[in-house]
C-alpha cells in the first residue's frame, strides 16, 4: 500500500469545527463508534470525542483501552471514564451550545448526557455532519478499500478454482470456506453475513446462507465482503451450477447489461438517480422491473453501506473520491435471481473497480 503522511485526523475535525461554528455550536460530543474511529482512530469498543469549534479535541476511553488509544489517538488528550459522553461533558464551562448525534443516541442516553452537563451547557441535535465529511474519502481511505476488496477477490478466485462451490455442497459450507479464505488472507472478520443463496433461494435478496444442498443447473448469488482496519468490502457473482436454461441465461444477460450501464453512468456530476436509472431502465426494457426490488447501489468505506446511495429517491450527484456500489438484480419468485455488484471509485472519466474479477456468465 502507498504510505502517506498521516494527518487526516486532525483534517477532519478541522473540518467538523468549521461546520459547527457556522451553525452556532460550540462544540460536538461524538459518541457513535465509527464516527470516533473517523476523528481520531481509536477503534476500541468503548469511547467518544468531544471536538471544539476552536479545533482542540479531547477523547475519553476506560482503562481497558489506556495502552490502544494512546497508540491510536496519541494527539488528542485522555479523559479516562467508562461513561465517555458523560465524562466529557464535565470538562465543559458555560455558557455553549453542544451538538450531540441525534441520529445515534437513545433516549435513555440523550437522558444520561442531559443529567451530566454542568450548568450553561445545551445539548443540540445535530444530524449529518459526520456523515457529509465521510462522503468524499481521502487517499489513505482508498488505499485501504483497495487492498480490503482485494481480499476478498482473491478468496472467491480461490474458492473457484479449489471446486468449492459445486452440487453437492451445501449453501453455509461454501460460506464458510469462502469467509476461512477472506481471513487467510487478512481479513478481520466479514463485513457482513456471507450470503450464499442457491435454487430457489436466490430469489431472496438476502437469503443468508442454510443447509440447503446445491443442486445441478442452480443459479447461485454468493454476496460477500471482508474486514480491515475498519474498512469494509462488499462485492457480489452469480454463477450457474453444471448447466444453464433459457431463463437463466436470460435474466444472467439482462442483469450484466444493466449492471455495465450503470458503472458507465457513474462518473463525476451525475446525479444519483439517474445512476439508478440507468440499470432500471434496461431491466424494465426486459420486462423484468418488477422483479428488480432493491436501490441499485451505496457507498462503502467504513460502514459497508453508508451515503451516497444510488434509488429512486437518491440525493445529490457523484463526485471524485466518492464509494458507490453498483448492484442490479432481477428476483423472481418460484424461478430464482441473480445479482452482479461491484464496488467502485469515483473518478474523473470512468470510475476505479476495486472489485476486478470477471462476471460473464460462468459455469462451475
Amino acid at each position: 500500500m502507498t504510505v502517506y503522511a498521516d494527518t487526516r485526523f486532525q483534517n477532519r475535525r478541522r473540518r467538523l469545527a468549521s461546520t459547527l461554528a457556522g451553525q452556532r455550536i460550540d462544540a460536538m460530543l461524538v459518541t457513535h463508534l465509527t464516527h470516533v474511529r473517523f476523528l481520531s482512530g481509536f477503534s476500541g469498543s468503548n469511547g467518544a470525542v468531544l471536538v471544539k469549534k476552536d479545533l482542540t479535541a479531547l477523547i475519553s476511553t476506560d482503562g481497558r483501552y489506556t495502552t490502544q488509544v494512546g497508540e491510536e489517538a496519541s494527539d488528542l488528550e485522555l479523559i479516562s471514564a467508562r461513561n465517555c459522553g458523560s465524562a466529557l461533558l464535565e470538562t465543559l464551562d458555560g455558557p455553549r451550545r453542544v451538538g450531540y448525534e441525534a441520529d445515534y443516541v437513545t433516549v435513555s442516553e440523550l437522558e444520561s448526557l442531559q443529567k451530566a452537563c454542568p450548568e450553561g451547557i445545551t445539548l443540540v441535535p445535530v444530524t449529518g455532519v459526520i456523515e457529509e465529511i465521510r462522503l468524499v474519502k481521502d487517499e489513505v481511505s482508498l488505499d485501504h478499500l483497495r487492498h480490503v476488496a482485494r481480499i476478498a477477490v482473491v478468496a472467491w478466485e480461490e474458492l473457484l478454482e479449489a471446486g468449492e462451490l459445486r452440487a453437492g455442497r451445501r449453501e453455509n459450507e461454501v460460506a464458510a470456506d469462502l469467509e476461512y479464505r477472506m481471513r487467510k488472507h487478512g481479513s478481520e472478520h466479514t463485513s457482513f453475513d456471507t450470503i450464499v443463496a442457491s435454487g430457489l433461494n436466490s430469489a431472496k435478496p438476502h437469503h443468508g446462507a442454510d443447509d440447503t444442498e446445491i443442486q445441478d443447473g442452480d443459479i447461485v448469488t454468493v454476496d460477500f465482503g471482508a474486514h480491515l482496519l475498519g474498512f469494509n468490502s462488499d462485492i457480489t457473482r452469480s454463477v450457474i451450477v453444471g448447466h444453464t436454461t433459457d431463463f437463466t441465461k436470460e435474466i444472467y444477460d439482462v442483469v450484466l447489461r444493466a449492471q455495465l450501464a450503470g458503472i458507465d453512468a457513474a462518473t463525476p456530476g451525475t446525479a444519483l438517480v439517474d445512476v439508478d436509472r440507468a440499470c432500471r431502465d434496461i431491466i424494465d426494457e426486459a420486462d423484468y422491473g418488477e422483479y428488480f426490488v432493491h436501490s441499485t447501489g451505496h457507498g462503502v468505506g467504513l460502514d459497508v453501506h453508508e451515503a451516497p446511495y444510488a434509488s429512486t429517491g437518491g440525493k445529490g450527484v457523484l463526485e471524485p473520491g466518492m464509494t458507490l456500489t453498483i448492484e442490479p438484480g432481477i428476483y423472481v419468485p418460484g424461478k430464482g435471481g441473480v445479482r452482479i455488484e461491484d464496488s467502485l471509485i469515483i473518478r474523473a472519466g470512468a470510475p476505479e473497480i476495486i472489485t476486478d474479477t470477471p462476471k460473464e456468465l460462468r459455469l462451475v
